[in-house]
């Protein structure tokens, strides 16, 4: 009776804890699973109130690859839920991602030598405007969602204080997608972490999810001969070689092998 009684208590807490968030778009899909392949389950209408019971990465959605899991039981673009945030508001769904999945107690942020190599190489744009390969950003490589870089709540132009922030704002979210790729057999520092998070800021979740890199990871490669030998892959932008993004991939396989005792994934120290 007792055990029965923790149980009950337990799955009504999950019900009763779910936030609730209201839908922005016109008609949107709640699907079987994280992406716009899956079948679609039911709809929810502008201005609708629906509760996430947890997140997970999937197909892109105008540059969000955020999915809800609604106490409905099916899945939401999150671009079309109004959270307050550009990133994770929720637990990771435990059943998904490229791993085994961690536990959800990685290092939500990146160290500070992390942040500053992203804003380094990503270069500080105060106001929107195309990147090389023609992609809208500003601050320190926010890509665009809206027009205008409207869901930005800093005014522009930027500082580079507000840029900092935004990129703040922005970063969570490649870490948490990178995690969810990852099984928990991996053990990565901090500075590992950092580098890989800068790595997935510039090439996107879609690409890191489907990477050799991830598959040798956790496979049980060594991460300092992964990173060496894969990272300089991904150098390309439109097609052609980039020497920003050589000269990038250099920095983030100097940083990853850079000596740290601080543990980040799959639990942070």
């Amino acid at each position: 009776m007792k055990l029965f009684s923790l149980a009950l208590f337990a799955a009504l807490s999950a019900t009763s804890f779910a936030k609730s968030y209201p839908v922005t778009g016109n008609t949107v899909n709640c699907r079987s699973g994280p992406g716009t392949s899956y079948g679609v389950k039911k709809s929810y209408q502008k201005g609708q109130s629906v509760s996430i019971s947890c997140q997970t990465s999937g197909s892109s959605v105008s540059g969000n690859n955020i999915w809800d899991k609604t106490s409905d039981g099916c899945y939401v673009a999150d671009y079309y839920i109004k959270t307050g945030v550009n990133g994770y508001v929720t637990t990771k769904c435990g059943s998904t991602g490229g791993g085994s999945g961690s536990s959800g107690s990685y290092c939500k942020k990146i160290n500070t030598a992390g942040v500053n190599l992203v804003a380094q190489w990503e270069g500080f744009v105060p106001s929107p405007k195309p990147d090389p390969i023609g992609l809208p950003t500003v601050g320190y490589g926010h890509l665009c969602q809206k027009k205008n870089c409207a869901e930005v709540k800093y005014k522009f132009p930027l500082s580079q204080t507000t840029a900092k922030q935004l990129l703040s704002d922005d970063l969570p979210k490649y870490t948490a997608c990178l995690a969810g790729y990852l099984n928990s057999k991996v053990k990565l520092n901090d500075n590992q972490l950092a580098a890989l998070t800068s790595w997935t800021f510039n090439v996107g979740c879609g690409n890191v999810k489907t990477s050799t890199l991830i598959k040798r990871l956790n496979k049980g490669d060594n991460p300092n001969t992964v990173a060496s030998q894969e990272l300089p892959n991904w150098r390309k932008a439109g097609g052609k070689v980039m020497q920003g993004l050589v000269n990038r991939r250099k920095a983030e396989i100097k940083l990853f092998k850079t000596a740290s005792s601080k543990q980040a994934y799959p639990k942070c120290q």
